[in-house]
């Protein structure tokens, strides 16, 4: 491979599958900022992007994958701004506009102008319509996007920039119900989930229940902090309850977003809870008054999180309280590590490391 050359992960077509290919070396100029990759996660929203058909999704191909990404700056643009070249970074995804309202404040994953960029077929961020980082090297729009993580592993630094700051998010949306006393139910243990569960603990005083179908992903429940799991069955709401006193679960964090979670989401939510759905399993809930839903129930849809989040979340990940499972892949193993996540045979994160220099 010559050195104007660099590898990445691109889907060149819808239905996928992607390839690892050569690019042109990219330069950065004006504020972008040229990272070396340290890791990159994949996750299933990757599969979903891999699996659209024409026009499901309004990115133009070809582009890189890859939303969760680690690195080292390499290069700056001369107009450049935040962490210098050395520095080890964590990728902030969700891009946005750069110019509303929302992006100005750090949440680009709000960004009030996401309709008329969508229309504009201009993708919404790394990994989703714009080149991500399943790569040797990553062209980020700005230093503003780059949050420093100092000596922290980059394979734990990477999946905080996803899978931990979509679950902080989740977790800071139902915050205000976790008073004294309080229930919260995490329902699916997977990449999100069990960090969801580290950060209840490491910021709540909730009591902490987890659900899944898996009796390994209890297992990981309980080593994240977990105080009771269930597997998922058709009596897991009275289950969930009866550990609530019979009131209920004052939040429910539901990663899976499927009929067979949301059933018992809404059975075991009090009175004036909060029901957060996070993972988009296609799930439908009829919202009727009256209806199943509790009375003064809250419902939201939390999506990624902000950049002052993903700095906590560091923050978090520095102090020790939150660590993720991951399983390492070569770059140049990406199809295997998609295959693997694809049927289930993931433990924990999957985290692609490119193997040699870009």
């Amino acid at each position: 491979m010559s050195t104007d050359q660099t590898r990445a992960f691109r889907l060149t077509r819808w239905g996928g599958p992607p390839v690892l290919t050569e690019v042109p070396r990219p330069v950065p100029v004006a504020e972008e900022v040229l990272i070396r990759v340290e890791a990159a996660g994949v996750c299933r929203s990757d599969l979903h992007v891999i699996d659209a058909r024409p026009g499901d999704l309004p990115y133009r191909i070809p582009f890189t994958l890859g939303h969760e990404v680690a690195g080292r700056v390499l290069e700056r643009g001369p107009l450049a701004v935040g962490p210098a070249v050395g520095e080890r970074v964590v990728v902030y995804g969700p891009w946005g506009c750069g110019e509303c309202a929302r992006c100005a404040a750090g949440a680009g994953n709000y960004c009030d102008r996401r309709t008329a960029l969508d229309g504009a077929r201009v993708g919404m961020g790394a990994g989703l319509g714009r080149d991500g980082g399943m790569a040797d090297l990553m062209l980020v729009p700005s230093g503003r996007l780059l949050v420093p993580v100092g000596d922290l592993a980059a394979d734990q630094a990477a999946p905080l920039s996803d899978a931990g700051l979509t679950a902080y998010h989740a977790v800071a949306t139902v915050l205000p119900a976790l008073g004294e006393g309080a229930s919260v139910v995490v329902l699916g243990i997977g990449g999100l989930g069990h960090l969801a569960v580290q950060i209840l603990r490491a910021t709540t005083t909730a009591q902490v229940l987890a659900v899944d179908v898996r009796e390994e992903a209890l297992a990981l429940a309980h080593a994240c902090g977990a105080h009771f799991g269930t597997l998922l069955r058709a009596d897991t709401a009275a289950v969930l309850r009866g550990r609530t006193g019979g009131v209920g679960a004052a939040a429910v964090l539901d990663f899976v977003g499927g009929a067979s979670s949301l059933e018992p989401a809404v059975g075991v939510l009090r009175a004036g809870g909060e029901l957060a759905v996070v993972g988009s399993g296609g799930g439908e809930l009829t919202v009727r008054k009256p209806g199943a839903l509790p009375p003064g129930a809250r419902i939201s849809l939390p999506f990624w999180g902000t950049l002052p989040e993903l700095d906590a979340v560091v923050s978090l990940a520095r102090a020790g309280v939150l660590k993720a499972g991951t399983e390492p892949f070569p770059l140049a193993d990406a199809a295997e590590a998609i295959a693997r996540l694809r049927s289930g045979d993931v433990r924990g994160r999957a985290i692609l490391v490119p193997d040699r220099c870009g």
